[in-house]
């Protein structure tokens, strides 16, 4: 079974559209027989996901330090939800569990994240597709500063265009899994 851990906000942002697009990743990740994972929250955009995924009659493993439990609400109805000791146990069990990585809209917590598991695939320690979700030019932002971090010679074009990008779920999973 495929497994496809999603990065993203533990809060709702300000606008529904966010929520939204979280729990259609969730369900269409589930509507295609593959297995979600992520932080094990039951808030923001993170609970909205799994329920997505949830209400397809998919399978969902959240994973969550001891310190982030009261915080971010566990996930009482997921699949499996899986209690580590800190956030670096976290980041290395979801990399384990999963064949790739796809950034939602976010904050800090979610854009560390995505910038070590897209470091963990330029040092070679994974050969896992990493996507971001450019759900209304959320992430253009960021994308137009990596330009600029390539342009200026900090970054490669391959690391750059190692990074798949979207703004619709479907044709984001089949860039980096192929139709299956």
């Amino acid at each position: 079974m495929t497994s496809v851990c999603v990065y993203m906000g533990s809060r709702d942002g300000d606008s529904p559209r966010w929520g939204e697009v979280a729990e259609q990743v969730g369900r269409r990740i589930a509507e295609r027989g593959w297995r979600l994972v992520y932080g094990g929250g039951h808030v923001g955009l993170m609970g909205r996901c799994a329920d997505g995924a949830l209400a397809a009659g998919g399978e969902v493993i959240g994973i969550i330090p001891d310190s982030l439990l009261q915080l971010e609400v566990g996930h009482s109805g997921l699949t499996e939800l899986i209690r580590v000791p800190d956030m670096h146990a976290r980041k290395a069990r979801m990399s384990a569990l999963s064949d790739g990585f796809i950034a939602l809209p976010g904050g800090i917590g979610t854009f560390e994240e995505l910038f070590e598991i897209w470091t963990w695939s330029y040092l070679e320690l994974h050969s896992k597709p990493v996507a971001m979700l450019n759900t209304d030019g959320f992430y253009t932002p960021l994308l137009e500063f990596l330009e600029n971090t390539t342009q200026h010679g900090f970054m490669s074009r391959s690391t750059m265009d190692s990074l798949h990008v979207g703004d619709n779920i479907d044709t984001l999973l089949d860039a980096m899994f192929g139709e299956q």
